[in-house]
Order: C-alpha cells, then sequence, then structure tokens
C-alpha cells in the first residue's frame, strides 16, 4: 500500500498518492459559520493551516460550510478539477471554478490515475456523497464525513476507511453524526485494514447557540483492525 493520509482536523484530509495529490473538505483559512449567522454556529481556527505540496484534485463531500468553505476554495487556482456532490456546484461555479465534476451516487470519474465511486451518505436534507476512491495500483480507501453507509455496496476490500468514530448529537434531533454506530457496518462491508477518525478533531475553537447542545458519545467496542486516532495535522502512511 503506497498512499499517505493527512488529517487537516473537521473533515478535511490530504491525500498523497504515488502520482497525485487529493485535498478533501478543506478548511484551511478564515472562520466557519453556518447560517444564519455566528451567534447560531462559528468556528474558528487556532491558525491557518498550509500545504506543503501541490494539490491535483479537490473532492467535497457537501455542500454545507464545513465540507465546502468559501474562504478556504478562494485560495485555490479556478482550472483545478474538482469532484463534487450538486450541492456544491452553485457555490463552485460562483468563485469561478471551471473543471467540476458533479457525481450522484453510483456514478464514476476518472481524473489522472484516480477513480472515484460516488455513494449515498448522509441526509441534510438532500442525500450528499461519500467515496470510494482507487488509484492504478489499486490502493483504496473509503470517505463519508457523516458515518452514513451506504447500504447498496457490494462488499470489497479497502485498505482504509476515513470515518468519524463518534456519535454528535442534538436534543430532538438525536444523532446527526453517527461514527459510533457505523464502524461495525464499515468493517462487515469492507474489510478495512485502518480506520482514520475524522470529523471530531483538529485545532479549532466553537461556539453559538447551537454549540452549546451539541453532545458527544464515543464508539467503545473492540476492533478487529487498526483505529487511528489523528488529532490534527498528521500523517499515516497506508
Amino acid at each position: 500500500m503506497t498512499f499517505e493520509a493527512t488529517y487537516l482536523g473537521s473533515n478535511g484530509w490530504f491525500i498523497n498518492f504515488k502520482k497525485t495529490n487529493l485535498i478533501i473538505d478543506p478548511w484551511l483559512k478564515g472562520d466557519l459559520i453556518f447560517p444564519p449567522g455566528e451567534w447560531f454556529f462559528k468556528g474558528s481556527l487556532e491558525q491557518d493551516i498550509s500545504i506543503n505540496k501541490d494539490v491535483d484534485i479537490i473532492l467535497l463531500t457537501q455542500g454545507l460550510p464545513d465540507h465546502c468553505h468559501i474562504p478556504t476554495l478562494e485560495m485555490f487556482r479556478k482550472d483545478i478539477p474538482i469532484i463534487c456532490p450538486r450541492s456544491a456546484s452553485g457555490i463552485l461555479e460562483k468563485i469561478g471554478f471551471t473543471s467540476i465534476a458533479i457525481l450522484k451516487p453510483n456514478e464514476k470519474t476518472q481524473q489522472f490515475n484516480l477513480s472515484f465511486e460516488a455513494t449515498a451518505g448522509a441526509p441534510v436534507p438532500q442525500i450528499e456523497n461519500g467515496y470510494i476512491v482507487r488509484d492504478d495500483e489499486d490502493n483504496s480507501f473509503y470517505i463519508e464525513p457523516h458515518g452514513y453507509l451506504d447500504e447498496n455496496l457490494d462488499k470489497q476490500n479497502l485498505d482504509a476507511v476515513i470515518t468519524p468514530t463518534k456519535n454528535l448529537e442534538l436534543p430532538l434531533v438525536g444523532s446527526f453524526v453517527k461514527g459510533a454506530e457505523v464502524i461495525p457496518k464499515l468493517i462487515n462491508k469492507f474489510n478495512p485494514k485502518f480506520i482514520l477518525s475524522s470529523t471530531v478533531g483538529g485545532d479549532a475553537k466553537y461556539s453559538g447557540f447551537l454549540n452549546n447542545f451539541i453532545s458527544v458519545q464515543d464508539y467503545k467496542e473492540e476492533l478487529n483492525c487498526n483505529l487511528i486516532n489523528l488529532e490534527s495535522m498528521q500523517s499515516i502512511m497506508i
């Protein structure tokens, strides 16, 4: 196996394949604010995050601000290939990006030496995307940031899954991130060698009305594969 995964905090990942560098759901600078405003929910980075390698492709799982972060995306050249769900496409077009591949669940595309298969992800409220990504040497991973697994996917062996490993819950709403619930399903579906913990982590501070009501539930069962907790801007070779 020959790719390196670096956790950028929140939902962000930098994946360094042998030939291609991929960045996923990056939040690298500026505040993260959910409508209707910062009084409702605001995230602030301790400091801007820099990437010391060129980015070849941007992969977005959702159109929400913590996945499709406008101040960060404005940093990139406008002809960079971007793969995303329909919910993010209008935002990207307004920024000025010119190479946007919109995928729905079950659709596939190829960029450079990487293949991307979109899977059904979280309903927030429209169905967003997860992805299975492979390179031309069959190194592979699955990613979905809210713990929603597409039950229609065939069983297959993947090197790694990138997933939340905690539940995030709100009163009356219940779990809107289901990491603690999805892990056994992911192991059964993909037989991964590594589980990379995502979504809840990074050097950021959160405030606002909504943040006061979010509670966290950990996954506590024993695993039969490697659970890797990268807190922030740390890498692992897969």
